[in-house]
């Protein structure tokens, strides 16, 4: 399958199998976060891999969109080796590690696809409660969470999945 077609059938699974991803698949889906390009190379990224029951449940305090998915992969970046705005054309101090995260995320989530499974892209958690609840380092900012697993046989697209606003109205050549 091409990467364009992948991306054409891709949707948000929010219902997924009880199935456990076996970890080869898991492994080969993970490899693709050193893969991913940063801002200076500083690869700041940091995946989380949330798969125990007990994890999975504090989680799913935090945010009520885990969809009883056997995997939640938290990405984030780690604020101390994220590139920071340095050049006159560039924000003063901007922060690079969340464009970082979600090039990373990005990358997560077609290779999910690519193995078969499904994922869902979520931002509904508040970050210091799932750095504190979980005891994570100070320094790890998590800007997504993405369940992952075997989409359930009725799983559909959202509605709203294929409903965009105009080509031209979000591509213009100057």
């Amino acid at each position: 399958m091409s990467f364009i077609q992948m991306a054409e059938e891709r949707f948000s699974v929010r219902k997924f199998k009880s199935d456990p991803i076996p970890d080869e698949v898991l492994d080969k889906i993970l490899s693709v976060v050193k893969m991913a390009p940063t801002a200076c190379n500083n690869q700041p990224q940091k995946v989380y891999v949330v798969k125990s029951p007990e994890v999975l449940e504090k989680l799913k305090k935090l945010s009520p969109c885990t969809f009883d998915a056997p995997v939640v992969l938290m990405v984030g970046y780690d604020t101390t080796l994220a590139a920071r705005g340095r050049v006159k054309y560039q924000k003063p101090h901007h922060d690079f590690g969340e464009l970082d995260a979600s090039i990373v995320g990005t990358h997560l989530m077609f290779a999910a696809q690519e193995m078969g499974l499904g994922s869902c892209w979520v931002g509904y958690f508040t970050g210091p409660d799932v750095v504190s609840t979980l005891g994570l380092p100070e320094t790890f900012q998590p800007m997504l969470l993405m369940p992952i697993g075997y989409p359930a046989d009725d799983c559909v697209p959202n509605p709203a999945h294929t409903k965009s606003r105009a080509f031209e109205d979000m591509v213009s050549v100057l």
